[in-house]
């Protein structure tokens, strides 16, 4: 993918992530380490639960989702630089879930103080391959132009 920069964008930009399959071993994995909790860590305890199985952690969905954004949904020339950020889970993330993200560019907003800079809005939900959205976010990011002083020439390659 070219790298893309603040005046590459439009409102109504879209961009879908590839797929991702998310294990039960990931999920027990995570839990284990960063959200210790019955529904994320044993199926049994799982059943009798608001879940009514095991679920992963909704932070997990959104690490997962992070990925998908940065290796293959938005190709930001200096990567994607978080101003904020609001987010949900209106279905708990299952094990055997193939999600993807699909983004779209909703505001644009270059500073007027620093005018090669600016801040877009996106909002993307993360969905099964059945449709079901297991993440929605909205987030404000940070964007720079290719004449600012973080333009291409200092950008590392990789």
């Amino acid at each position: 993918m070219e790298s893309l920069w603040l005046e590459d964008l439009n409102v109504g930009d879209r961009f879908r992530t590839e797929e991702y399959e998310i294990t039960r071993e990931e999920i027990l994995a995570f839990a284990g380490q960063y959200d210790p909790q019955p529904f994320h860590l044993d199926e049994t305890a799982a059943t009798d639960t608001f879940f009514q199985g095991l679920a992963a952690s909704g932070w997990h969905t959104a690490a997962i989702t992070m990925r998908l954004i940065v290796t293959s949904g938005l190709p930001f020339a200096t990567g994607i630089i978080g101003a904020g950020v609001e987010l949900t889970w209106p279905t708990p993330t299952r094990p055997g879930d193939i999600v993807h993200a699909e983004i779209t560019v909703t505001e644009i907003k270059v500073s007027r103080s620093q005018p090669d800079r600016g801040f877009i809005t996106v909002a993307y939900d993360t969905l099964t391959r059945s449709g079901q959205v297991r993440q929605r976010t909205t987030a404000t990011l940070l964007m720079f132009t290719r004449t600012s002083p973080t333009g291409p020439a200092e950008v590392p390659q990789r």
